[in-house]
């Protein structure tokens, strides 16, 4: 597919997603939500995509939701009913979600609003030493969307949560990693070759095991420590079936790196 806002890439099992409007900060209109739904949709169903990044145009990842185009001009009738509109959101945000493959936001600029969950519903979060973070969406006279309600605390504990939220102040990105809210900080000159040496290292991982990790680790949180037991009992079964795991067995008996192929 070729898409409107957004450019796709495929390189050595990684497929990058840019945001692609730069003259906006890559605010997210009408026309994006639709493309960020589709190509989550398209990179879950290719398992030659092994990794997934998203990140922005221009200096900047993303400055939230485009308010100019959230349905509110033109005719009354062709108007989006405002609950449907938030469901459709909330859609792009579970596909994002959902997606069995490990997902790298790379963080430039601003990553505010939804902007900023976008990130955070990213598995890891990579941010040069100038980004700036922020909740904003009391200063617009809204509360918290794009998942944040659920993914924010997770990530920094639901005291630090509410007061990002409640303030909407904008921090750097030294505050954002000392309270968790992203994984590592790096200069921005050396961000592109971060992000690179841990997708390589993501994409020459097992993938079914990686998938199923992913997923237990995503619904832990709301699992008794033996409903957890059992999921990872059932995983580990899984595991033992493929042709990756046999072939890591192998390759330790033989000292070498293993290859897996996602079998």
């Amino acid at each position: 597919m070729t898409y409107e806002t957004l450019r796709l890439e495929r390189a050595d099992g990684v497929a990058t997603i840019t945001l692609d409007r730069p003259e906006r900060k890559n605010a997210i209109n009408e026309p994006m939500w639709d493309e960020l739904r589709a190509v989550f949709d398209e990179v879950g169903r290719r398992p030659t995509d092994r990794v997934l990044v998203i990140t922005g145009a221009g200096g900047d990842f993303c400055s939230g939701a485009d308010l100019s185009a959230m349905g509110s001009d033109g005719p009354a009738a062709e108007r989006r009913h405002h609950l449907a509109a938030m469901r459709r959101i909330g859609d792009v945000a579970l596909a994002l979600h959902r997606l069995p493959q490990p997902t790298v936001a790379k963080v430039r600029g601003v990553a505010v609003g939804a902007g900023l969950n976008l990130a955070l519903l990213c598995d890891l979060v990579v941010a040069s030493d100038g980004a700036r973070f922020s909740e904003i969406f009391a200063r617009r006279g809204l509360t918290i969307d794009f998942g944040g309600s659920w993914v924010l605390p997770r990530r920094v504990g639901l005291h630090r949560a509410k007061e990002l939220a409640l303030f909407a102040d904008i921090i750097d990105a030294a505050e954002a990693e000392r309270i968790g809210l992203v994984n590592r900080v790096v200069p921005d000159g050396e961000l592109d070759a971060f992000v690179a040496d841990w997708t390589a290292r993501l994409a020459a991982g097992p993938p079914i095991a990686l998938a199923q990790t992913k997923q237990l680790l995503d619904v832990g949180a709301e699992s008794s420590l033996q409903q957890a037991l059992d999921a990872e009992g059932a995983a580990q079964t899984v595991n033992f079936a493929t042709a990756d795991t046999a072939e890591a067995v192998r390759a330790f008996v033989e000292k070498r790196q293993p290859s897996f192929h996602g079998g």
